[in-house]
């Protein structure tokens, strides 16, 4: 791959907007900086953080592509200066801070992994943002342990389904919430003990009966925030990861905080430095990695599209029917 071509396709976000904004543009092929590689991309995941920033509500940090795209798995195509890892010819995946959704982008070297053993590139495309987000969240910030309780919202998206196989393989008990009996079902199937229906059950109410979670992990907000507060044992922890809701509201009692010692924390992941991704990268090799190799966990794969629909992607995500992770197809 030392014949490199001068321009790429890329998906351009021609103006704040909705799904049709994004259209196939021309770009330079950028050049591996010092510590990253560039990647020849063979699959991106569609994320909703994506979404956010294609309407102009979530845009790049300083220094990062203006193409969207979170994450990528493909084939090392260059390799800059100071990396020892890599070598052209290897395949990897890859978080990035931005522009994967195009032929060729660049990663630092260290928030790169190898594919698990006898994963697709597919496979691989669908792990960096949701593994990553979940292990941190979760395992660090939510100290989820082995026996404890867990509430996950929306059980049936790439964060939910990854959360439903880690938690459960860690040994803990899973509870998750899901739009539709459908959903209710996969989430079952994937290791939770028992999939609510958010539109046909009350959540807390499910949760009150199984004794409370000791962690729940959110991604809506609004009035979730006091009905999450409310299903927490003691010393329970809230970890936010998103919001669906908004994340201002209006009434919010504070005293089970104080009288149950519970903690609310969360985190964004695109912002943090790249030690700190490759901190985590290096967990998820050690820890995770065989257990997707031994397919005791795995990404759903809802469906693939070819890059230059990555405006149908983006409807897909929007409309919240799918299960499981969304790609694009370079």
């Amino acid at each position: 791959m030392s014949d490199l071509p001068a321009t790429m396709t890329a998906i351009e976000i021609t103006q704040p907007g909705g799904p049709e904004v994004l259209k196939p543009g021309t770009r330079p092929v950028p050049q591996a900086g010092e510590g990253e590689v560039l990647v020849k991309v063979a699959f991106a995941g569609v994320n909703r953080p994506d979404c956010l920033q294609r309407a102009g509500g979530y845009p790049p940090p300083p220094g990062a592509s203006d193409i969207p795209g979170l994450e990528i798995a493909g084939t090392v195509a260059a390799v800059g200066g100071g990396v020892t890892r890599w070598k052209v010819g290897d395949q990897v995946c890859a978080l990035v801070a931005g522009g994967g959704y195009a032929a060729y982008c660049t990663a630092p070297a260290d928030t790169c992994s190898p594919l698990p053993k006898g994963y697709s590139l597919a496979e691989a495309a669908a792990l960096p943002e949701n593994y990553y987000t979940v292990w941190t969240n979760v395992f660090e910030r939510g100290r989820l342990q082995k026996g404890e309780t867990i509430l996950i919202h929306g059980g049936s998206s790439g964060i939910g389904t990854t959360a439903i196989q880690l938690a459960h393989a860690f040994s803990a008990t899973v509870y998750a919430t899901a739009g539709s009996a459908d959903k209710t079902k996969v989430c079952e199937e994937l290791g939770a003990t028992r999939g609510i229906d958010y539109r046909q059950e009350d959540f807390v109410e499910v949760m009150k009966e199984a004794g409370g979670a000791d962690v729940i992990l959110d991604m809506v907000g609004g009035p979730y925030i006091q009905r999450n507060i409310d299903c927490l044992k003691l010393e329970g922890r809230l970890v936010q990861i998103a919001f669906l809701q908004p994340p201002v509201v209006d009434k919010f009692n504070f005293l089970k905080v104080m009288t149950q010692r519970l903690t609310i924390t969360g985190s964004t992941l695109r912002p943090r430095t790249v030690a700190q991704k490759a901190a985590i990268a290096r967990q998820l090799e050690e820890k995770v990695w065989p257990l997707l190799e031994a397919r005791t966990v795995k990404p759903l794969i809802h469906s693939t599209f070819p890059l230059a629909d990555a405006a149908g992607a983006h409807a897909l995500m929007e409309s919240s029917q799918h299960i499981g992770k969304i790609l694009l197809e370079v």
